[in-house]
């Protein structure tokens, strides 16, 4: 019943100590019951009331102490058996600090992550539609886009410029090579990359097993800047599609962006190289790996150790793309 005091003050002392199997006496000052223990024998319990239950019981060592509470608490349970390893316990709640289960990735992320060791990074536009459908759409080869920018008068450039970078490669090409600007020897001789950093991202280029004749290499701007200074936003909203037109035309499997500023006009971004780089962009579907542009190798050589992985995992996303 849960109230065993209840119960037993509803009976004698004689029949308490039947329940308790204890022998009952009639001398205060004898013992009123068979101790438990062999430790207790020799022990005399004090006088008291043979007619009151708790006190006899006190005297046999069979109740609780006059400090402890009057009711008798219920019998331990046995513990009970130890979970199987790697279970939780029984008891245990629920953790509130434990982060929730991760939401499923959405198909942009699984998509931009052609390299099972690349992150996925910024997407720009989407694969469905196409990168430019402006006056430039009936543009169809990338000989019609250079002569359309050997006659181009949409920013001041042309006017400081001695001849147009319009770009040169394959047309066919599976990765794009995407500059800054012309400099002083790429203006001197309308192509881009012939320099001294040109020089250098041909043996970019062969350490990839590639030759500048596989891959297309052009600039975000088609006409120097005086003094190579940095291209004004002006400048790269007018040359912009020429550059998204060649990138429609070819259609490669993977964008190489060398240096900050054609990274970050390519990306939409004010992100910094350091920050853009070791993940895999997507434009407009297509793939896009950033690293610093060779020039910036032959001022400080400690990029080129960097470098050397952006490259490489441009090589593997391309790789994987031909194998798809």
């Amino acid at each position: 019943m849960g109230e065993r005091e209840l119960v037993l003050d509803g009976m004698s002392v004689e029949q308490v100590m039947r329940i308790l199997g204890a022998r009952t006496v009639t001398g205060p000052t004898e013992p009123v019951a068979e101790p438990r223990a062999a430790s207790r024998e020799a022990e005399s319990p004090p006088a008291g009331d043979a007619t009151d239950w708790r006190q006899v019981l006190r005297a046999a060592g069979s109740a609780p102490s006059a400090k402890s509470s009057n009711r008798t608490a219920p019998p331990a349970a046995a513990p009970p058996p130890p979970p199987p390893p790697g279970a939780a316990p029984a008891d245990a709640r629920p953790s509130t600090d434990e982060p929730p289960p991760p939401a499923p990735q959405r198909a942009e992320a699984a998509e931009s992550r052609p390299s099972s060791d690349a992150a996925p990074g910024l997407v720009v536009g989407t694969p469905s539609r196409d990168l430019f459908a402006g006056p430039l759409a009936n543009v169809q080869t990338i000989d019609e886009i250079a002569a359309t920018v050997a006659t181009c008068t949409r920013c001041p450039l042309y006017k400081t410029a001695l001849n147009p970078v319009p770009g040169e490669g394959s047309a066919t090409a599976e990765l794009v090579c995407v500059g800054e600007a012309p400099g002083q020897t790429e203006d001197e001789t309308g192509r881009p990359f012939v320099g001294a950093a040109g020089q250098l991202l041909t043996k970019i280029l062969a350490a990839i097993n590639l030759r500048r004749e596989d891959v297309f290499i052009c600039n975000v701007l088609k006409h120097r800047p005086p003094l190579n200074r940095n291209p004004m936003p002006q400048e790269v909203e007018a040359c912009s599609p020429y550059l998204v037109r060649q990138l429609e035309i070819i259609r490669p499997k993977v964008i190489v962006a060398f240096g900050t500023f054609a990274a970050q006009t390519l990306l939409d971004t004010k992100l910094s190289i350091g920050k853009l780089r070791g993940t895999v962009h997507r434009y407009y579907g297509i793939p896009l790996v950033v690293t610093y542009h060779p020039a910036a190798l032959l001022r400080n050589p400690a990029w080129k150790r960097p470098t050397w992985e952006d490259v490489q995992l441009a090589r593997r996303v391309l790789d994987r793309a031909a194998g798809a």
